[in-house]
């Protein structure tokens, strides 16, 4: 197997894989240069780079005002499989608590939209506290009203712990006054809430989705879960 099959086994595409083995070889690179040695088109060159960058096997440098590429250590490959076994063990959570529910004494709701996350929104505002872990601030920045919300619940007193990963440090959500943050190098494109019996899961990439469970015994394994996480966060 050619070493470019081997990479795209290892979840590249064709066009990542023959960027990121150009920059193996050569090291430092100009995506002008990068294009001429793999007979790329200049833009699709600038877009595969952009997606490198995203997953961590490609990082740059600035010299003289220019941009010159070169392939980051290669153990990254392993960051998509650390955040399915992330949603994964997750998810074996979820269903192992399902299983144990001993009664039919539980809801599941679906909510879609802007509407139904303001609804999510007023829902758990009735409640003193929230834990939140995958969070990425996408909920804040979907709602314009966020701002009168963070002034609402800093007024009632209410309060929120969240993990979430290091790159959203500078996110508004972080910031605060009734939020305590802690972090983990952990890429998730869900954020999972409870609070009360409720048990909430966010898919918010397009958008906003939400899974809310209500059951008792399903939110205590969350939460049991979710102290776990937090002991092994970090605050910086």
């Amino acid at each position: 197997m050619e070493f470019e099959d081997k990479l795209r086994e290892a979840g590249l595409t064709g066009n990542e894989s023959k960027v990121y083995y150009e920059l193996l070889k050569k090291g430092q690179l100009s995506a002008n240069q990068l294009a001429k040695n793999i007979g790329m088109d200049r833009t699709l060159t600038y877009t595969v780079l952009n997606h490198l960058i995203e997953k961590g096997m490609v990082s740059y440098t600035i010299k003289s005002n220019k941009k010159y590429f070169q392939a980051s250590d290669s153990s990254n490959l392993l960051n998509p499989l650390k955040e399915k076994e992330f949603f994964i063990k997750n998810l074996i959570i979820q269903l192992k608590s399902i299983g144990k529910v001993k009664d039919n004494n539980y809801e599941v709701n679906i909510y879609e939209g802007k509407e139904g996350l303001r609804t999510f929104t007023r829902l758990f505002l009735k409640h003193k506290h929230i834990d939140s872990f995958g969070a990425t601030g996408r909920a804040y920045d979907y709602l314009y009203e966020s701002e009168a919300l963070v002034k609402e619940i800093n007024k009632k007193g209410f309060s929120a712990r969240i993990i979430t990963n290091p790159k959203y440090k500078m996110h508004r959500m972080v910031h605060i006054k009734s939020v305590e943050t802690k972090y983990l190098n952990i890429k998730s494109e869900s954020t999972t809430s409870i609070f009360g019996d409720y048990v909430s899961i966010h898919i918010l990439t397009q958008k906003p989705f939400i899974i809310l469970i209500k059951n008792k015994e399903i939110s205590e394994s969350y939460r049991n879960y979710f102290e776990v996480l937090w002991k092994s966060a970090t605050k910086s």
